[in-house]
């Protein structure tokens, strides 16, 4: 299917203000946050500078209540609260791996979960967000891809998963406190449950929230945004969004790819390749990440790693390859490619002049991998239910 296909997807997003509640000013852009000002009478000279004194509050400071915005006057700040909210997800689950890794389960309007995970090491603090409650996708050996789609995340959840996290690690600045330029969250990364090109005005608005200088401020060169391939979104992230890329390729022949990754049947890899070629600033410091996940007997040979190198050298690509050490999960239909395997396709990588770190297996004693976590929470719940449905039948 060419390029220019039309993107169609059978999913909802829920509106960003509910007919039985306020508004919720997280996750607006700031012209949407000035229109809602005016509408409750804030005068249209003043519009400007109050959106530019909420933006700080809200996403400098990290501060929830209006009362506590103590450069807006009393009556001021009760209209406010009478009109709006500052709400985030809720966190139902916070697990703490043995390596520092964080990973929570959050709940988002209408009582739907969705994963963030926290990945610390020496030089950063990487934030792995959701942008979709489950996947269509069904990539093969991708856990979320086992849960239905359920809707798409609103900017405000998208956004929220980032200041929930800043919660967690205790990292927003304190008023008159020396500043600090070290960060706990330093990198964002749109590699959760979700296909970010699917989602993308949320996505978009959401990311421009994060690297606002005014709030939380992280640069573009801080977020990764991966796709599993959405063609035609490509050239638009880089023109409305402007952050690096990662793609899901997780293989070097259509055949194979197909079945990992199912999109490919409509955008395969030759056209993909054209689409990153074509991806601006392209340079050896804002590389193409190639994600691939290594399965045992399925993309890990010295043919596929010559493959990959000859797929990227055709298209004159920068790039770095990322090898992931495939997560099992229970039921998983692949098995981990050994170590030595991994140490000899990355070898053959690296001699030929390119990047291609094996990723640490982070977090596995709290299931980590995307999607785990979720379903392994609903299976407890269900059992659960279960057990209460018997123990009433008995009674």
């Amino acid at each position: 299917m060419s390029a220019s296909a039309p993107i169609t997807q059978d999913v909802m997003t829920i509106p960003r203000k509910l007919p039985e509640g306020p508004m919720n000013l997280v996750g607006l852009t700031r012209d949407a946050m000035r229109d809602a000002l005016i509408a409750i009478g804030t005068p249209e000279k003043q519009a400007k500078m109050r959106v530019n004194q909420l933006w700080q509050w809200i996403y400098h400071w990290g501060v929830r209540e209006f009362d506590q915005m103590t450069n807006l006057a009393k009556d001021y700040r009760a209209k406010l609260a009478d009109h709006f909210v500052i709400a985030i997800p809720e966190v139902v689950t916070r697990q703490v791996s043995e390596d520092g890794t964080r990973k929570y389960l959050v709940r988002i309007a209408g009582g739907h979960e969705v994963e963030v995970v926290y990945i610390p090491e020496e030089d950063r603090g990487t934030l792995c967000i959701s942008s979709q409650v489950g996947c269509t996708l069904t990539c093969t050996f991708c856990h979320t891809g086992t849960q239905k789609l359920v809707r798409n995340l609103t900017a405000a959840e998208i956004i929220g998963q980032v200041m929930m996290a800043r919660d967690d690690l205790d990292e927003w600045p304190v008023p008159g406190a020396p500043k600090d330029e070290t960060r706990l969250l330093s990198n964002i990364v749109l590699m959760g449950m979700g296909e970010p090109l699917y989602n993308f005005d949320n996505v978009r608005d959401a990311m421009k929230i994060a690297m606002d200088p005014e709030g939380i401020s992280l640069s573009r060169r801080r977020i990764t945004l991966s796709t599993s391939g959405v063609v035609p979104e490509i050239a638009r992230t880089a023109d409305e969004i402007g952050c690096l890329l990662a793609i899901s390729f997780h293989a070097t022949t259509d055949a194979v790819r197909d079945v990992l990754v199912p999109i490919n049947k409509r955008w395969n890899i030759e056209e993909l390749l054209k689409a990153l070629a074509a991806y601006p600033n392209l340079s050896n410091s804002e590389r193409i990440t190639f994600e691939y996940v290594m399965l045992d007997g399925v993309n890990d040979s010295d043919e596929d790693a010559n493959r990959l190198l000859e797929h990227i050298r055709r298209h004159k690509i920068p790039a770095k390859i990322n090898l992931i050490p495939f997560n099992e999960w229970p039921g998983a239909p692949y098995k981990r490619s050994s170590n030595n395997r991994i140490r000899a396709f990355a070898n053959i990588i690296y001699q030929a002049g390119y990047a291609a770190p094996i990723r640490k297996t982070r977090g596995e004693d709290i299931m980590a991998a995307c999607g785990q976590l979720k379903s392994a929470t609903e299976r407890a719940r269900k059992s659960r239910a279960q057990i209460e449905a018997e123990a009433g039948l008995r009674s």
